[in-house]
């Protein structure tokens, strides 16, 4: 329906009623997003994750917003001329690195998605892993080294429920730090699933730049609705799940085995695909249960 359409008050009323079961459902449970992809780049899908989130508050729904910033961390690299290096699609991270991490995630990205939050008349307060040692890591252990690339160990929930019943929509950059102060960049999928886990989330939402799981992964209307997470290693041998979707899979089947309720992955290319998701019944990614 295009925005010059006027749709006459029955239909806005049913749209209403229609919704109604999944605001019931949601008040007052939490939900996590991780945004991501194009819908942090494109000011017009941008527009519409914050009016989503916005809405989604005022219904008594409380969202807590993971998000990362791969694009302005490259430009601001290129910037200072360090090159963006990835390792199995993890961020090379050294020294120099990590400081601009930090820079562009918890300052420009972080304060820039408050002030948008703000702009839709939400209320948001913008957070890092650091903060109120919301996120303890240690450097990942791998064949390859990584740098101050960091895996979550412990989630305090504190300041994120704190925030949260103060009524205001904590906004998470995932920089995170280890017992000495050492700052680690971390993953903003595997942040988001920690921290759905502990806070025993209703759910949690990925936004990616797919329609969700596809059978053939050329082909959109090959979309799998529903995942049970007992199938995902079988999907994982038949070449189903590949590549850069093994991760953010892994992500969401941790967080369901932790007690999330339900995780999906939807489209961010999609206007207002959150809204899709939690307020109807078929949704619109991939759930996994």
């Amino acid at each position: 329906m295009g925005n010059t359409e006027i749709i006459s008050n029955e239909v806005r009323s049913q749209v209403l009623i229609d919704a109604l079961p999944y605001i019931q459902k949601y008040n007052n449970k939490i939900v996590v997003v991780k945004y991501g992809g194009n819908a942090m780049t494109n000011e017009m899908l941008k527009d519409a994750v914050m009016s989503d989130i916005v809405l989604l508050t005022c219904v008594g729904v409380k969202v807590v917003l993971v998000h990362g910033g791969g694009p302005e961390i490259n430009d601001m690299l290129k910037r200072v001329g360090i090159e963006s290096k990835f390792i199995n699609g993890l961020r090379y991270t050294d020294e120099a690195t990590v400081d601009i991490v930090k820079m562009v995630l918890a300052g420009k990205v972080n304060k820039e998605l408050v002030s948008h939050l703000i702009s839709h008349k939400g209320k948001a307060i913008g957070m890092c892993g650091i903060d109120g040692n919301m996120l303890t890591a240690h450097k990942i252990q791998g064949d390859v080294d990584l740098g101050y690339v960091g895996e979550i160990v412990n989630v305090n929930t504190k300041p994120i429920l704190d925030t949260l019943n103060a009524g205001y929509v904590p906004v998470i950059s995932t920089v995170a730090c280890d017992e000495d102060g050492q700052t680690y960049n971390i993953n903003a999928d595997t942040a988001a699933s920690c921290i759905a886990a502990e806070l025993k989330a209703e759910n949690l939402i990925l936004m990616t730049d797919i329609a969700g799981l596809l059978k053939d992964k050329d082909d959109d209307s090959t979309l799998i609705p529903t995942v049970q997470v007992s199938d995902v290693p079988f999907m994982k041998r038949q070449g189903i799940i590949s590549g850069g979707m093994i991760p953010k899979i892994d992500c969401c089947v941790e967080a369901v085995r932790r007690g999330v309720k339900k995780t999906s992955i939807i489209d961010g290319r999609k206007p207002h695909s959150i809204l899709i998701e939690l307020l109807s019944n078929e949704g619109i990614g991939t759930q996994f249960v």
